[in-house]
């Protein structure tokens, strides 16, 4: 009796599998039409970075994260590719909480920005441009952050800003959650679970979904991620690069770029010298691509900064370099021969001091 039913049941859905449409299925559901991603583009990096990180830029429609030290490349980067979204007509959104901004600096790497001068006295009261701007004099908090962000989401969606967008957030950890400016307590954790909340769970979702072919526009978060150091746990591991604000942003960034080293800033400074006197023009930087959701490949190399962007590091683009801009040194150094030189005291990764404790159990 028990056969004869599993007979007749096995009968019965084989009967239902062989007029079943799986197609049928997925239109009935809206399934078929909801599976397509746009071709992958990308906001191009300097050739510089393009060499050295075999990669071609920052792509479209993820969340891409770069980290490291203070002065170690990483605000370059960022105003490298807001330079090149302008010239593709994507509208960069600048969110600066990190108040080390320069216009000078943006504009002597080829940012399109116009003075807004006061006709009356003559001073600069402001600046305008193909881009949008907000800084911590509006916004204090996390979750002020993430609003700002979804607000213009959603007037682009309503066709009120029909442009692509680049949102350069420079930088993550300099900005407490709504909760800490309450209790007047800059807390680690609270902040941690204000990005996870309001980003992790909402900001940067909006943003992948950008890639869907539905999506008319395609939008991008580069952020900037201020790094510390946990230090080692046993005498036999080694430090931690932590990320300010939590690891919400680099478990959700398709690609993560760090500078530097994870003890010290992994930076050499290159000067022109005469006399006793100094010019630093450029400072050398190791950088990785140590995360890469896109192609999987990772990559690892040094890289040149200087206030004029990237360039190569070898003899021949610094002395190109020089032979450029040694103009802009005359008033220090003055005219005539500049030599050379290099302070490599950041470059090298600090021990844990595991290596000199080895040497003294070797000797007798």
């Amino acid at each position: 009796m028990a056969r004869t039913k599993k007979s007749l049941s096995e009968a019965v859905d084989k009967e239902i599998k062989s007029k079943f449409s799986l197609s049928n299925f997925k239109d009935k559901k809206g399934l078929s039409s909801n599976i397509k991603f746009k071709e992958q583009k990308w906001i191009p990096f300097s050739p510089a970075l393009q060499d050295t990180l075999s990669l071609p830029g920052c792509p479209q429609g993820h969340v891409v994260m770069v980290r490291g030290r203070s002065n170690t490349g990483k605000s370059t980067m960022a105003v490298e590719l807001a330079v090149n979204a302008q010239k593709m007509g994507i509208l960069p959104v600048i969110i600066i909480t990190e108040m080390k901004h320069s216009w000078a600096f943006w504009k002597t790497l080829g940012f399109q920005i116009e003075d807004v001068v006061d006709k009356s006295t003559g001073e600069i009261e402001g600046h305008d441009g193909f881009f949008l701007y907000k800084d911590m004099s509006t916004l204090n908090s996390i979750e002020d952050i993430a609003s700002f962000i979804a607000d213009l989401l959603a007037e682009q969606k309503k066709g009120n800003l029909p442009h692509d967008l680049l949102f350069i957030w420079d930088s993550v950890g300099t900005i407490p959650c709504r909760m800490s400016v309450e209790k007047g307590a800059n807390n680690p954790m609270w902040n941690s679970g204000a990005m996870a909340t309001q980003f992790g769970n909402f900001i940067n979702q909006k943003i992948s979904m950008s890639r869907k072919e539905s999506s008319k526009y395609t939008n991008t978060l580069f952020i900037v991620n201020k790094s510390g150091i946990q230090p080692a746990l046993t005498p036999f591991s080694q430090p931690r690069m932590t990320n300010k604000g939590g690891d919400t942003m680099f478990y959700d960034s398709s690609l993560c770029f760090t500078f530097g080293n994870v003890t010290n800033s992994g930076t050499s400074k290159i000067s022109a010298t005469k006399d006793k006197k100094k010019v630093e023009f450029a400072l050398r930087t190791k950088i990785a691509c140590d995360k890469n959701h896109i192609n999987g490949v990772t990559t690892t190399g040094t890289i040149i900064s200087t206030a004029h962007g990237f360039i190569n590091d070898d003899t021949a683009a610094v002395k190109s370099y020089k032979e450029e801009y040694s103009n802009e040194w005359v008033g220090i150094l003055g005219k005539g021969n500049y030599d050379i030189v290099e302070d490599s005291s950041e470059w090298e990764e600090k021990s844990n001091g595991m290596d000199n404790l080895f040497e003294a159990e070797e000797k007798p």
